[in-house]
């Protein structure tokens, strides 16, 4: 896992919201199906796409290679090719290519592979009109999809080029591809922004980062939080605010795309992330009245999955800033515990008739809860996550997912509620008293989702809200 200098770092509260896409708690067949996607797809890397067979996704090997089309030339598909970008300046948007093999200003950001038997064309001199795709690379840390436009000379380390931004369908051409690609729980740049952040995950071969003990599903991130919320002035010591929970995600980038036999650019298209999450968390305490709902982020994730489209590296950029958000009128002290199962999924899609459009799904179910409510008033405390999903360093879709909790009370209430067919209601109440919980769901399409080869919005397309909020228990006496 990389980190930060100056900062600790953690995800799951992060992936909580967006990544509440995410899951974890797998069975075991569940377990073997990730780790089917997840294992790189040799057979798809061929040295062409002109299969006529569906482009599979996986995730990419260590050794990624890149890949180069000449669009419009005989014999341009895209195919593995026995070069790497050596350097590249964001600025100029000059690059450096080299023979794999030949080391490059700065280092390489992975490992080159030698070329494979039937992998990829004679090594040749890169030209005006190729199009390529590289893993991240020096000076290009969120990958890079471009077309030479023209050859300065050789340089020290290869052959300079003049680029300029180019789009997928320049490498996919009419081809199709689909799959979902779980995301390596080491993979992660997490920056904890609260000191009370304990992070775990696992993944095959016995790796395991986190406490002692901890149980983690395999390929899953595990995050641990506990903080203190402004408590209501005046109120008594054991009245203290805190929020202190955990969210287990384990996080499936969603890609496809389907080619146009017209070579008019793609039609269909998808980006998203999915999965199933599992999250424990307790709201105690009378917290301070507030105009606006106390919003407090606790960790920023960062991960860039690279994805095998066939010969193709595509880069996924995910970032994640969690969150926990508290919203109270100062007089409502409350003791609430819930455990939310679910899944999730977000993202857009594109078809040639409707455009792009959103997606936005979410079903969660609550197991047995214990509240209580002393006093009248309201309190609101979600445990959510911002998110983004873009590639190549353009960002796509923005979603903020947000699973709360909300409690009102006209008096003084105790409960313990469980769901299910065996359902029961244990209270004491003067007034009246309720419990809810709930999801809140916004975001934006972005128009750098036309890196595509899709028709470019002339503005952000608003996802909407998706809103569900269910009784989880009330009582009257």
């Amino acid at each position: 896992m990389r980190k930060r200098p100056s900062r600790a770092v953690v995800p799951a509260l992060a992936v909580s919201a967006l990544l509440l896409a995410a899951g974890c708690s797998a069975s075991p067949a569940e377990s073997s199906s990730r780790a089917d996607r997840a294992r790189p797809a040799e057979a798809s890397a061929s040295a062409t796409t002109d299969t006529g067979q569906p482009l599979a996704v996986a995730a990419a090997p260590e050794a990624t290679s890149t890949a180069v089309a000449r669009p419009g030339a005989s014999g341009g598909r895209a195919h593995r090719a026995a070069l790497k970008v050596a350097s590249y300046d964001s600025r100029t948007r000059r690059a450096v290519i080299s023979p794999i093999g030949k080391g490059g200003s700065g280092g390489s950001a992975t490992k080159s592979p030698s070329p494979s038997a039937g992998s990829t064309a004679k090594p040749r001199g890169t030209a005006v009109g190729d199009v390529i795709a590289s893993a991240p690379a020096p000076g290009a840390p969120d990958g890079l999809l471009a077309e030479v436009t023209s050859v300065i000379g050789e340089h020290g380390d290869g052959t300079e080029v003049q680029t300029a931004p180019t789009t997928l369908d320049a490498l996919l051409g009419d081809d199709d591809a689909k799959g979902s690609v779980p995301v390596d729980p080491a993979s992660f740049d997490i920056e904890k922004l609260l000191p009370d952040v304990r992070v775990s995950w696992a993944k095959a071969g016995d790796v395991h980062v986190g406490p002692a003990g901890a149980k983690v599903p395999l390929g899953s991130l595990r995050i641990d939080v506990g903080a203190k919320v402004a408590t209501a002035p005046g109120a008594q010591a054991s009245a203290s605010a805190s929020v202190s929970g955990y969210v287990q995600v384990a996080p499936d980038v969603d890609f496809s795309y389907g080619g146009d036999a017209a070579g008019s650019g793609p039609g269909a298209a998808y980006l998203g992330v999915s999965g199933d999450w599992d999250a424990q968390w307790t709201v105690k305490g009378r917290a301070a009245a507030s105009a606006r709902p106390q919003r407090v982020a606790f960790a920023k994730l960062h991960a860039d999955p690279v994805l095998q489209v066939g010969p193709i590296p595509v880069v996924v950029n995910l970032d994640l800033t969690c969150y926990f958000q508290v919203a109270a009128d100062g007089t409502v002290s409350v003791d609430v515990e819930q455990r939310l199962k679910g899944d999730f999924k977000a993202g857009g899609t594109f078809g040639a008739a409707e455009g792009w459009t959103p997606v936005d799904e979410s079903h969660m179910t609550s197991s047995p809860v214990h509240t209580s409510v002393s006093a009248a008033g309201r309190l609101k405390a979600a445990l959510g996550a911002e998110a983004t999903v873009g590639l190549y360093g353009a960002v796509g879709v923005t979603a903020d997912l947000a699973p709360y909790l909300r409690g009102e009370a006209s008096g003084s209430a105790d409960a313990a509620t469980a769901t299910g067919s065996t359902a029961k209601t244990d209270a004491t109440a003067t007034g009246a008293w309720a419990l809810y919980g709930g999801v809140d769901l916004t975001g934006t399409l972005r128009m750098q989702l036309s890196i595509f080869g899709t028709p470019v919005f002339q503005r952000a397309i608003p996802l909407g809200v998706l809103h569900r909020e269910w009784k989880l228990a009330d009582g009257r006496v």
